[in-house]
């Protein structure tokens, strides 16, 4: 019996528990069960078990195929969205006044602070703050023509791929 559930399933462990599933069931069943031939009862349940494990392992296989196929899907989707977000982004930067531009890239590209940004362009750090939230209002307004944004996604993309 466990040499031919070894050769159904090809695998020690799987064909041990093959073979006690049957005599479990048999012990269970055993005051219902009149039988004639019980070696050709015996490896006829172990082959039907045998078929049974077989037929239950594709499924979770597949199942499990399934699963990571729609992951990869979802990252290749959100990765796309972050691209194309990434995009408009860059498009809405570039779109800024030249001073406005320079103060927005030295804060959120370099991660200078207002005073830093002050002392290197030579302006006040007023002038800072203000080119810096006249540049957040472009794009943000840039970005609301793109999309209607939804923003817990997009916070799940920023934190997922900064």
């Amino acid at each position: 019996m466990f040499s031919f559930a070894l050769k159904s399933v090809e695998n020690e462990d799987d064909a041990k528990e093959i073979v006690q599933d049957v005599f479990k069931s048999l012990w269970e069943r055993r005051y219902q069960l009149e039988l004639q031939d019980a070696e050709r009862y015996l490896l006829r349940s172990v082959k039907l078990k045998s078929l049974e494990f077989l037929r239950n392992k594709g499924n979770k296989e597949r199942h499990h195929e399934l699963i990571l196929n729609s992951k990869a899907a979802s990252y290749e989707d959100n990765y796309i969205y972050y691209k194309e977000l990434k995009n408009h982004l860059d498009q809405a930067v570039d779109s800024l006044p030249k001073q406005c531009k320079n103060v927005y890239k030295l804060s959120r590209d370099e991660g200078l602070t207002n005073k830093e940004i002050a002392t290197n362009l030579l302006i006040s750090e007023r002038a800072v703050e203000y080119h810096i939230s006249k540049a957040l209002s472009v794009i943000k307004i840039r970005l609301k023509k793109y999309c209607n944004i939804n923003i817990a996604r997009f916070l799940l993309i920023t934190f997922l791929y900064f």
